[in-house]
């Protein structure tokens, strides 16, 4: 199950010396097809990097040459340093051809190439378009298969469509995996975002959920579609249940028999049919039989949908529950496979339903197999009853595996001593004996190959079936992705939510430029945990784009960036967020710099914009006292005048002098008290900064240093400190005429974007006048 979440993606990656990256990648599980080319702004490949840790791809195709600008590696050493356990495979630059690029996408598109804007952009996207010309080049040699016409959804440019967050922000956030996991304790604590969400039904839901989370979406209208969803399903109970009953109809493999549409295998002779080949014919058939499962179940979801308001489920239910393209390839597979067959999880059952797939008297030569194979199952339930009986065996059972066919399992305890000789392959399994015996293996053999002669006369009857449903792989396509996008829907976000207590999880509002406000907000893994987690709230706009946060080590700073982070993930995935109250504005990039180690190679400063949020945990503590202040003040400045919302983490707490000077920013801190000589973490966030005093001397203590030393530290640090607050006493003097000004554009601004209605904000202006006039503001 693991595995099959992952991609199976075929990458091909070609660059330019003008910094230029053009990337396809071919999804091979559900046949689809995406560009992307982009200036690569950092010579360390961030951009790259992140779109390789998106597509986790199973194979990277690149060009002999590296034709890399100066300074930077080159993808093809790049795939070398960073990607050493991806399969890479190096082609010919010929292979990376744009004009053959450009054909294959118009000819395999499932959309009208205008629609993609190929027509109109063929010379922007020629990188990406040879990148396309080779991976598919190939996938259709590696794999023996051509790939139909008309049959692949193609998307241009779509990971800039989303939120970027880069490789080591995904890891530092414990999106996918968790980072610190000893710290959460036992193994089955060990938990990630995409962890905690992951009650997906389907693997296709699976990942997509895990592609949502990477690159959450940035449009408001997408957004408030999903959350429109989740606001009928909490509502209407009867809505969410039917729906998830009728989803599980659907085989979990559905996204998957896309591939064996849109994939046609190369025309084989006569002398090379055997069992490979019967495998794959076993395939397809099995492809066709999920298929017509999945179509039987779709009267049922057009019944539950019926009465849905929501827009996002009115158009699934008029795009495919009254699409008569369904109805159609239904037909048509009913004039062929028989009623009766259904999509099985049992081998030998599944087996069976493969061999009778095809419904009687259409073919001769597949009616005598079939005999063949009834024949030789029955010999074998007949050897094994007679086994029963001639050994006394009461108990041996039959099982069966695609691996290794039928064999028998015997009890331990029925056996006495040690078993007849006519018994071989003897393996012990748990409190059960496995073993065969020659009549076994030989009539295993031949129920092998009557079923395999069964695969390939079925195919040969299938084939008109198959070209009738290649000619309608895109509303497949449709399928496949509206049945996804409900599972992660109602099975992940509807499902999580219905978990928790009543109004724990709220609705995040959006706007375009507005706060970003999150009242009383939890950290959505640590609260799955710890049942007593103590909620805060965050509060970032225009005219207070940066929060200082300050407090000891382990007083709970670390989290609360996390936090912030992963509840406008959420948010923008279009799930409900662990808060009382939440306004985001929509965030393109999240950047983070969390942990010990500062990654300067990663350099990504270069993207950032007024959009994206910034993450800063303990920067410059690596290094002196004096240069990690002077550091991380210098970096405060840069990023105020970058104008994107930050937050910065310290436990320097001369750093909140930053807040004297620039009106823009926000000093906070987590509350601690000291009992005993005791620090007692409250995991509070308050307004303004604290001076916990000699929280490190306290520690020093705790750790045994001698009085002497302790005491002498003790007067060093009251006289700086006394110099340090002088300080800030002149600095407030200076700048706060202009504090005053922001606080109260601060709160006009927070008025632009409110709810409220006229009457309201006149009373509001009112008060903000008031409030200046007597210099309470």
């Amino acid at each position: 199950m693991e595995d099959e979440e992952r991609s199976s993606m075929v990458i091909g990656l070609i660059e330019n010396r003008a910094k230029e990256v053009g990337v396809a990648a071919f999804d091979l599980r559900s046949a689809a097809l995406h560009l992307s080319q982009y200036i690569e702004t950092s010579s360390s490949y961030q951009n790259t990097k992140t779109l390789m840790q998106f597509y986790d791809p199973v194979v990277i195709i690149v060009s002999p040459n590296k034709l890399a600008p100066d300074s930077m590696v080159g993808v093809s050493e790049l795939v070398d340093r960073f990607y050493p356990l991806v399969r890479k495979v190096v082609m010919a630059r010929g292979c990376f051809d744009d004009t053959k690029g450009a054909m294959l996408v118009k000819n395999l598109a499932a959309k009208e190439p205008s629609a993609l804007g190929l027509d109109s952009y063929y010379k922007q996207y020629y990188l990406c378009l040879a990148a396309a010309a080779a991976t598919i080049k190939w996938t259709e040699a590696e794999k023996g298969v051509i790939v139909t016409n008309h049959s692949l959804p193609v998307t241009f440019n779509g990971s800039f469509d989303h939120m970027n967050i880069d490789a080591t922000s995904v890891q530092n956030l414990e999106i996918i995996d968790p980072f610190h996991s000893s710290l959460l304790g036992t193994t089955n604590k060990k938990r990630s975002l995409f962890h905690t969400l992951k009650t997906t039904k389907t693997i296709g839901g699976t990942r997509l959920l895990r592609a949502n989370l990477l690159q959450p979406l940035k449009d408001i209208e997408t957004i408030n579609a999903r959350l429109d969803c989740l606001d009928e399903l909490m509502s209407n109970e009867q809505l969410f249940f039917g729906l998830s009953q009728v989803l599980r109809k659907f085989p979990k493999e559905t996204d998957r028999i896309l591939c064996h549409f849109c994939f046609k295998l190369k025309k084989v002779t006569s002398g090379s049919l055997g069992f490979d080949h019967a495998r794959k014919s076993q395939l397809l058939i099995s492809s066709i039989i999920l298929l017509k499962t999945a179509l039987d179940a779709l009267p049922l979801l057009s019944t539950v949908l019926k009465e849905a308001n929501s827009s996002l489920l009115v158009n699934i239910h008029k795009s495919v529950c009254e699409n008569q393209n369904y109805a159609a390839i239904r037909k048509r597979i009913g004039e062929v496979i028989d009623e009766d067959v259904l999509h099985a999880r049992v081998p030998f059952v599944a087996r069976t339903q493969q061999c009778f797939a095809v419904k009687t008297g259409i073919d001769g030569l597949l009616d005598i197999a079939r005999r063949s194979f009834c024949d030789t199952s029955e010999a074998i339930h007949n050897l094994a009853t007679q086994y029963r009986e001639e050994f006394k065996l009461p108990n041996l059972k039959l099982p069966f595996n695609n691996r290794q066919g039928f064999y028998f399992s015997i009890p331990q305890k029925d056996i006495q001593g040690k078993l007849p000789s006519k018994f071989i392959q003897v393996v012990k399994h748990g409190n059960n004996i496995h073993c065969s015996t020659l009549e076994l293996a030989s009539l295993n053999v031949r129920n092998k190959s009557a079923a395999a002669e069964c695969f390939i006369r079925t195919e040969i009857c299938l084939e008109a079936l198959l070209d009738a449903i290649r000619e309608n792989a895109s509303v497949l396509t449709l399928l496949a992705e509206v049945l996804c996008l409900l599972d992660m829907i109602v099975n992940s976000f509807a499902h999580g939510i219905s978990t928790k207590p009543v109004d724990q999880y709220s609705r995040p509002q959006f706007t375009e430029n507005g706060p970003l406000a999150v009242d009383a907000g939890r950290h959505p893994i640590l609260e799955s945990i710890h049942n007593d987690f103590v909620s805060n709230s965050i509060f970032l706009s225009e005219a207070s784009n940066m929060v200082i946060v300050t407090g000891p080590n382990m007083s709970g700073k670390s989290t609360y960036l996390q936090q912030v982070c992963l509840i406008i993930i959420l948010a923008q995935i279009g799930c409900y967020v662990p808060a009382r109250f939440s306004t985001i504005k929509v965030v393109d990039r999240i950047f983070t710099r969390m942990g010990s180690m500062d990654n300067l190679e990663s350099n990504s400063s270069t993207n950032l914009s007024p959009r994206s949020l910034i993450i800063m945990d303990e920067l410059g503590r690596a290094t002196s006292s004096s240069d990690g202040l002077a550091i991380a003040w210098s970096c405060c400045e840069f990023l105020l005048s970058v104008k994107a919302y930050t937050i910065f983490a310290t436990h320097m707490e001369n750093l909140s002098e930053l807040a004297t000077i620039y009106p823009n920013v926000k000093v906070l801190h987590f509350h601690v008290d000291i009992n005993s000589n005791r620090l007692d973490f409250k995991f509070q966030l308050k307004d303004g900064p604290r001076h916990v005093p000699h929280y490190g001397l306290l520690l020093a203590e705790v750790a045994g240093l001698p009085r002497s030393v302790i005491d002498t530290a003790r007067g060093i640090t009251t006289r700086t400190t006394q110099k340090e607050l002088k300080r800030m006493e002149v600095n407030y003097e200076q700048y706060n005429a202009l504090q005053v000004v922001y606080r109260v554009a601060q709160r006009l601004l927070c008025l632009k974007y409110s709810s409220l209605d006229e009457d309201s904000i006149r009373q509001a202006l009112q008060n903000i006048k008031e409030s200046y006039i007597q210099g309470r503001v």
